[in-house]
């Protein structure tokens, strides 16, 4: 998985310190893919893989739009119909 791109600009910017709980410490603990990975890489890693969620269900709904525009629909009645 490529780290995101702003990730290297933000190694020369200003540094902060954050306060979290203990139990998102040892969440963040969890989601390290390596011992000394840091958190802002793993922090990094997830708002990439939400970016990409948030991409995937943008193309799939454009994608039901089109099927519905060109009546390949289903309505919830013919569903029902089929279920019974």
């Amino acid at each position: 998985m490529e780290k995101n791109l702003n990730y290297g600009l933000l190694q020369h910017t200003m540094v902060t310190t954050i306060q979290i709980s203990e139990e998102l410490q040892k969440t963040l603990n969890n989601k390290k893919m390596f011992e000394r990975e840091t958190y802002e890489e793993v922090i990094w890693d997830l708002i990439e893989d939400t970016l990409e969620i948030d991409n995937e269900t943008k193309k799939e709904l454009q994608e039901s739009r089109e099927q519905a525009k060109k009546g390949k629909i289903i309505s919830l009645e013919q569903i029902k119909k089929g279920l019974k």
